[in-house]
């Protein structure tokens, strides 16, 4: 049977980072494009991308573009043009939400379906295929029995966040910073509205406890689980992160290849990696040591109602790990009882009387006397966090992360005494070239020698693993030997650069009546002419358009999601401690006010805009 290949997708924000998270050992890459991408302020040039795709492709990693915005009518000619750069560039696959793609006359790249595009049901994910999808990403909330159905019910990779922040709303399905900001998630300007403070309020207006952050949820982290993942039939790992930075990005990527790589060596044979070659990051990843909210695997091993396993109340920002605890504050002078060393430049945080999160830069650690850049006034008890941990920060920084490609190599006479240099890689390529060398013995072994002239690969992406030495005493010139080895080196990169495989974009199996009855509303984000005829075409009303696009009246449901608070917080309608909390809830800031609705035969919260 074929082994199923297994790709670790990584995120960036530029090229190099791109090119850092391929060393690191990504199997794949998705980065943005100069304009239409889910992430405004991670945008690339087609310059950039096709450095990047050019770097990726020597070790036969992929770059896929993110177009996953909603496209306006008059911007869908100018994503079209594009497109065809993208596709000039060495781009491997398109990630887009709006189905005016599969309508466009585009090259014969591949289309992935966004996790934007809202797939949480096997009729969904069967329906992008016939679509003309390659590849499907999930959303995050499915369980590994849910992610099971899907595969069951279609052929194409299946993709899966197993990193990174979480969306408290489906994705593609939240309109809340649309309606409140003017700022639309859909057209990658997302406000976070999950992130803000808000209190808990009922009917009248009622506080029922204090400002909190109740729809800020902690990152996910699925590293000890991707085996389970993979036997559920999820065959791309992707990490969240696009606006993360270098040290983010090597950690988590270094981090998962190695978890993925033992996966495949204890796979006897059922697995392998989706690219070559062996990535040395330089550093020992620590998943704790960079940026996160607390951690959970969210609804893949979390039970579905116990409490306060998802969200992170406190704060939504990067609260760290607990070092120790306040025994005394002057100033900008502590004392304290810590649990583990601390680094001059490490960055400390604590939760104030209020329950706000305080973050300082450390100057000065001389055992426990912590002397602090700026004025802080944690009270004894306090305990102190970590966030940023300046000794592993440095290590990670200071590291040049290498990948190479093993070669083996043949030396050996041919028919009219010239002598041959073949080189075979792990990528399947082979090439060779031929030199006139005179025929003469040499007066001591030769073996060693050669092997270390034909071993100086250093500056390059390969190492030489075996060498087949045929020549026996005769003598060859170290610069004979150079020369074949440099030249053979550039036939490799050559024949790799020409075999290098893309997928093809699929073509399109819906029927005519493959919606027929149904009938869209603002949640399916048609925005453009294209998109209203691709849904007309299989034969659905279009009823309502995108949000951004004609403005709901009235309340609104601008967020549905899988994470329900009154389940957070102890409070499940489906168990004796409904009583703890009233019905219905609101959630209240300054100019916002919220309604919560639940729908325990679904287990769903839905967030409506309420007066």
């Amino acid at each position: 049977m074929k082994p199923t290949q297994l790709e670790l997708l990584a995120p960036a924000r530029t090229a190099d980072i791109a090119i850092e998270a391929v060393d690191c050992g990504a199997d794949a890459v998705y980065m943005g494009a100069p304009a239409f991408g889910a992430r405004a302020a991670a945008g690339n040039s087609v310059d950039d991308i096709a450095r990047a795709a050019a770097h990726a492709h020597r070790f036969g990693a992929r770059i896929y573009v993110t177009l996953n915005t909603i496209l306006y009518d008059d911007e869908t000619a100018r994503a079209e043009a594009l497109a065809r750069e993208l596709y000039d560039a060495g781009a491997d696959a398109f990630i887009v939400q709006d189905m005016a793609y599969l309508r466009m006359s585009l090259p014969p790249i591949a289309l992935h379906a966004s996790t934007q595009c809202d797939t949480r049901t096997p009729g969904r994910a069967a329906f992008l295929e016939k679509a003309g999808f390659s590849q499907i990403v999930l959303a995050r909330e499915l369980t590994l029995e849910e992610i099971r159905a899907v595969r069951a019910a279609t052929s194409v990779p299946l993709e899966a966040f197993v990193h990174g922040a979480l969306c408290v709303s489906y994705s593609g399905d939240c309109h809340a910073g649309f309606m409140a900001t003017g700022r639309s998630a859909n057209r990658g300007e997302c406000p976070q509205m999950c992130r803000l403070p808000y209190r808990l309020c009922d009917r009248d207006g009622h506080e029922l406890a204090p400002e909190r952050h109740y729809l800020s949820l902690r990152d996910m982290n699925r590293i000890d689980l991707l085996g389970d993942m993979a036997d559920a039939g999820v065959s791309s790992f992707k990490i969240e992160g696009r606006l993360k930075d270098s040290a983010y990005v090597r950690s988590t990527v270094a981090a998962y290849s190695t978890a993925l790589d033992r996966l495949v060596a204890a796979s006897g044979g059922k697995y392998i990696r989706a690219s070559f070659g062996h990535s040395e990051a330089g550093f020992v990843p620590h998943l704790d040591k960079v940026f996160n909210r607390g951690y959970t695997s969210y609804f893949l091993g979390t039970p579905r109602r116990a409490p306060g396993l998802i969200a992170s109340l406190a704060s939504p920002k990067n609260t760290g790990i607990a070092v120790g605890t306040v025994i005394s504050c002057r100033g900008r002078n502590i004392t304290a009882k810590l649990r583990t060393e601390l680094h001059n430049g490490d960055g400390l945080g604590y939760f104030d009387s209020e329950n706000r999160f305080t973050g300082f830069r450390l100057n000065k650690a001389e055992g426990s006397r912590l002397y602090a850049a700026s004025d802080i006034s944690p009270t004894p008890g306090t305990t102190i966090y970590r966030n940023s941990d300046k000794a592993y920060a440095d290590a990670v920084d200071n590291a040049v992360p290498h990948r190479t490609i093993g070669l083996h190599m043949t030396l050996r006479e041919i028919k009219t005494g010239r002598i041959a240099l073949e080189i075979s890689d792990e990528r399947g390529n082979m090439v060779e070239k031929c030199a006139e060398i005179p025929h003469d013995r040499a007066q001591s072994p030769q073996t060693e020698a050669r092997r270390r002239i034909l071993g100086r690969l250093g500056g390059s992406i390969y190492r030489l693993d075996s060498l087949d030495d045929r020549l026996a005493d005769r003598f060859v010139p170290a610069s004979a030997l150079t020369a074949l080895r440099r030249e053979c080196i550039t036939l490799l990169d050559s024949a790799q650069c020409a075999r290098h495989s893309y997928d093809r974009r699929r073509p399109c199996a819906l029927s005519t009546d493959a919606l027929k009855g149904v009938s869209t509303s603002y949640h399916d984000n048609i925005a453009n002419s294209i998109a209203k005829e691709f849904y007309r075409s299989a034969g659905a009303t279009v009823a309502e358009l995108a949000a951004e696009v004609q403005r709901p009246d009235g309340e609104m449901r601008v967020m549905t999601t899988r994470y329900c608070l009154r389940r957070e917080l102890g409070a499940c309608l489906r168990t004796s401690s409904a009583s703890k909390l009233p019905s219905p809830l609101y959630l209240c800031a300054k100019g916002l006010r919220y309604r919560l609705d639940f729908d325990c035969t679904a287990c769903e919260m839905h967030v409506i805009t309420a007066k």
